[in-house]
């Protein structure tokens, strides 16, 4: 068998693994949604207007939404 690199220890630890992959996926989501905000806001200034009946249309779905 070719000898393989070892593996740090909290690696080798199945729960240390997942929580740093959970952590990891914690962070790539933030990341995707604060660029997600700024993409809209963004949005938001190039396109007045739509951005205008996009919230007017919002507003409407809002106030007819039965709880």
């Amino acid at each position: 068998m070719p000898d393989l690199p070892e593996l740090p220890d909290h690696a080798s630890r199945p729960d240390a693994g997942a929580q740093e992959n959970d952590a990891e996926r914690r962070r790539r989501r933030a990341r995707f949604l604060r660029e997600l905000a700024e993409a809209r806001e963004l949005r938001d200034r190039v396109q007045p207007r739509r951005a205008k009946a996009a919230r007017l249309r919002h507003a409407m779905r809002m106030r007819t939404f039965r709880w």
